[in-house]
């Protein structure tokens, strides 16, 4: 019996939005104790587990759902209204199974021949050496910034590496649990519950079909696509990734609003006793928090909208809409910022506290805003290029 047929039926969107749902108030409960570990909880990786999350792009032939990326940030953007951090590895390490259909097939197989519940977690910049040899390449060095490492098997770590004629080669390798270590280095002010840890690799045998290349995906030539054939894996890797990091900030912008407004329906003045929900200030701010919330979250589902087209029609997504992409998930990060910004400043001297949930939100969006792949400055210079007439130079899109 093949995994797919062993796989429970597979849920709609909506019946894994309500798992989702459910699981808010135990995550609400477990955040600081999420915090206090520097690491994903236990508990909170078997409810994933259970709910399917982890599966929701998985390719259907190793029990995978095969389903549309949206799908899986809408599920993280529930997830991150009740921990943000746990929001944060669902998206990363889910999106890494999406990752690997874009794989020779012989990955798939490595990972998840034996166990298709195998996790993945990453650290793409090119921070290891890699050495060319007969069969595939040696790898060695140390990765900062893996989500999740503590509770993954299996690791994408990035690189790069001369081709033939001299060009760089950038990649990611995929490397199993037995040929690296996770070094514990999280002592971070945001995000503090992600165990985002060193990965350290000694001389780790990478075989060529277990790595990605980027050039590959930047010119939608995948050697997975031709046994991974869902529409759902013709979406530019560096728009997906991106927007997989962005939608936990919006996400995060969710979960401020609604603490933001249920605080103030009960809070009074210290000095004048008025009610909160009746001051103009706080009014004011809420209301473009709110505007901010709802602009993204229709620029999010217009988007995807747009390039749904292109996928459905099989052809692929012109360049410059692949731009605007991955400008609109960096800005959408720097504006689920500033709207937490605006709520956080507004909660006075209480929201400091560390049993208020908005002091979070508020550590967590600035520590995720600062990732590289959201970085609104460099961003916005390669789109304003293109948006002027000059050509793309981010080949991450």
């Amino acid at each position: 019996m093949s995994l797919a047929a062993k796989a429970e039926a597979i849920p709609t969107e909506e019946e894994l939005l309500e798992r989702a749902r459910r699981l808010l108030p135990a995550l609400r409960e477990r955040a600081p104790a999420c915090e206090e570990k520097r690491s994903l909880l236990d508990e909170t990786v078997r409810d994933f587990t259970e709910a399917g999350f982890y599966r929701i792009l998985q390719p259907k032939a190793y029990g995978g759902f095969e389903m549309h990326p949206l799908v899986l940030f809408k599920v993280a953007m529930e997830i991150a209204k009740g921990c943000p951090s746990s929001g944060w590895c669902l998206c990363l390490i889910a999106v890494h199974n999406w990752e690997v259909a874009l794989l020779d097939p012989g990955a798939a197989k490595d990972l998840w021949g034996k166990d298709p519940s195998t996790r993945i977690s990453s650290s793409y910049a090119p921070f290891g050496k890699v050495e060319r040899v007969e069969g595939g390449f040696r790898v060695s060095g140390r990765w900062p910034f893996s989500s999740g490492s503590n509770h993954c098997q299996w690791v994408f770590l990035g690189g790069t590496i001369r081709d033939p004629s001299g060009m760089p080669d950038a990649r990611v390798f995929l490397i199993p649990r037995p040929d690296y270590l996770v070094e514990d280095t999280w002592h971070v002010l945001g995000l503090k519950g992600t165990g985002s840890n060193d990965i350290v690799v000694r001389d780790a045998f990478v075989p060529e079909y277990r790595t990605h290349k980027f050039i590959d995906s930047y010119l939608g030539q995948d050697v997975g696509l031709k046994t991974f054939t869902s529409p759902n894996y013709r979406y530019p890797f560096g728009v997906v990734f991106a927007y997989c990091l962005s939608v936990v900030t919006l996400g995060m912008a969710d979960g401020a609003l609604e603490a933001f407004t249920e605080q103030m329906q009960e809070r009074l003045g210290a000095y004048d006793g008025a009610k909160a929900a009746e001051d103009p200030f706080i009014r004011r701010r809420a209301a473009e928090a709110d505007a901010i919330v709802r602009g993204l979250h229709q620029r999010l589902e217009a988007n995807f909208a747009r390039m749904d087209q292109h996928v459905n029609a099989g052809e692929p997504i012109p360049l410059d809409e692949r731009v605007d992409n991955k400008w609109d998930a960096q800005f959408m990060a720097q504006e689920a910022m500033r709207a937490i910004e605006l709520l956080f400043k507004a909660s006075g001297g209480r929201g400091i506290r560390l049993s208020n949930p908005l002091q979070r939100y508020f550590r967590d969006v600035h520590a995720a805003s600062n990732h590289a792949f959201l970085n609104a400055d460099k961003g916005s210079l390669n789109a304003g290029s293109v948006v002027m007439g000059g050509q793309n130079s981010d080949f991450a899109v």
